[in-house]
């Protein structure tokens, strides 16, 4: 080998031997600088509250602060691909979720990431199902009665949507899966929504069971069913959709953490320890659950596989009902 080869390679030998101990103190030392998380949703909603309560109590586990980015747009989309981009460090977490990390590949073929293989997911946070509920005004008390009647009067009901979220996956699952047709109203919010709602203008929709609760208890809204596999606690007189008559039947609201694809392991490992020791701690399951939330089953694993198979779910159901993204 050449003499000037030979010097040059072992100036690069030397480099990288000393640029490895570097990369792996600065591993060990994380996180040495604050965290941050990006909510791809504006303050104030379900993803937002979510979010803010891991930040607070992952910084206490990880002796940083961990501070929130609301970066909103498109149904979570511009967040989501912005945090994609980012440097896999792991001092940027993004909040995946069901609208921006499952629905969105059913509804853009042209998605600038990928969910599967553009993010490694740490873990689930939360699960929440929908809520089927109906004006009081209408005589249907069980989810039979309404499937009865929308079966033999097509498009006569009319239900209200807010496009792409997890309400209108829902309806749209259920319709299919009931074989019915009804005529669906879209807002572009879901407080317009619910006003006509109460009022009596839309008969019936799914909503969040904690944005339902409320209304619920003053008797302006009536439940049907819940869209989870088992009952909600804080419905325990409310059967799931599965258990009056359509087996397997699931549709969730939900969020987890993650991070860009490259994030160092050893980084992974310390965010996944932390983050379930915080989901599993009393206070958090209290908080949750006392809104009606579930603590799903904590891990890197489990969640990847999940946001998989929610793809999936959810590509079919938008392919079969000729939903457009807007």
């Amino acid at each position: 080998m050449p003499i000037r080869r030979k010097l040059i390679c072992l100036v690069a030998t030397a480099a990288l031997s000393a640029a490895l101990p570097l990369a792996a103190t600065a591993q060990a030392d994380y996180p040495s600088k604050p965290v941050k998380i990006i909510v791809p949703f504006p303050p104030g909603g379900t993803s937002d509250v979510m979010g803010r309560m891991m930040s607070e109590e992952l910084g206490k586990v990880l002796k940083q602060p961990v501070i929130i980015e609301n970066i909103g747009g498109a149904g979570g989309v511009v967040g989501t691909e912005r945090g994609s981009k980012v440097a896999p460090d792991g001092y940027t977490i993004i909040q995946t979720g069901v609208g921006q990390s499952a629905v969105a590949h059913g509804l853009d073929p042209d998605l600038k990431y990928n969910s599967n293989s553009d993010f490694i997911h740490v873990t689930q946070v939360h699960s929440g199902p929908n809520l089927l509920v109906v004006h009081p005004s209408t005589p249907f008390k069980t989810l039979k009665e309404l499937v009865d009647y929308a079966k033999g009067n097509p498009g006569k009901l009319d239900y209200g949507y807010t496009h792409a979220a997890s309400g209108h996956m829902a309806m749209e699952l259920f319709k299919q899966t009931a074989g019915i047709f009804m005529t669906g109203i879209p807002y572009r919010g879901g407080g317009p929504m619910m006003t006509d709602m109460l009022g009596g203008t839309i008969k019936l929709m799914f909503i969040n069971q904690d944005v339902a609760l409320q209304h619920i208890k003053a008797g302006k809204l009536r439940p049907l069913a819940v869209s989870s596999v088992q009952r909600n606690p804080l419905y325990p007189d409310v059967p799931t959709v599965a258990e009056s008559g359509y087996k397997g039947f699931e549709a969730l609201s939900w969020s987890g953490m993650s991070v860009p694809k490259g994030t160092p392991q050893p980084i992974v490992d310390k965010l996944e320890a932390a983050m379930t020791q915080v989901m599993q701690s009393p206070a958090i399951k209290q908080r949750m659950e006392s809104q009606g939330f579930v603590v799903p089953v904590q891990g890197s694993k489990p969640y990847a596989a999940f946001v998989k198979s929610e793809i999936d779910r959810w590509t079919k159901v938008i392919k079969t009902a000729g939903i457009k993204n807007q």
